[in-house]
């Protein structure tokens, strides 16, 4: 099974990640990882587009899900082709995501990150998944990586 799971940043990605691996083993990439699979970037994109469809395309379970984390929207481009990938668009309010983005900088979000937020935000409006998720308000993650894996 291959999960896309895609937004802005703060939204809740990396948060549910972790819990999936509490519930089962999962192989997690996240934005470039994929460049250490070659030296060349176009042959490194290349395996790992194959492990995608691979992943994509294998449900018996067998083997473990991956999960591709995709923040820019430019990434997303690059797996649309891939048929039987599962994608959850995590989303939340931009106050929401300036706070918590905030938190991570000791509570000051300068104005180059703050305008970066509100482009990544206005770049995944319209996007559409097979699941979104608001984590507006902090819910149960478990809970959330739960009912991901029971699409």
């Amino acid at each position: 099974m291959l999960y896309i799971f895609m937004g802005p940043s703060c939204t809740g990605k990396s948060t549910v990640v972790e819990k999936l691996r509490e519930l089962r083993e999962i192989e997690v990439f996240s934005g470039k990882d994929y460049l250490r699979m070659a030296k060349g970037e176009n042959e490194a994109w290349g395996l790992f587009y194959e492990k995608l469809a691979k992943a994509a395309h294998q449900t018996d379970g067998s083997q473990p899900p991956v999960v591709y984390v995709i923040t820019e929207k430019d990434q997303l481009a690059r797996v649309a082709p891939l048929e039987g990938a599962y994608k959850v668009k995590f989303t939340a309010s931009l106050d929401t995501i300036k706070s918590r983005f905030a938190k991570r900088m000791r509570g000051h979000l300068p104005p180059p990150v703050e305008a970066m937020l509100e482009r990544q935000y206005a770049d995944w409006e319209g996007v559409q998944g097979d699941m979104t998720v608001d984590t507006t308000e902090d819910g149960d993650a478990l809970d959330l990586a739960r009912s991901i894996l029971r699409p």
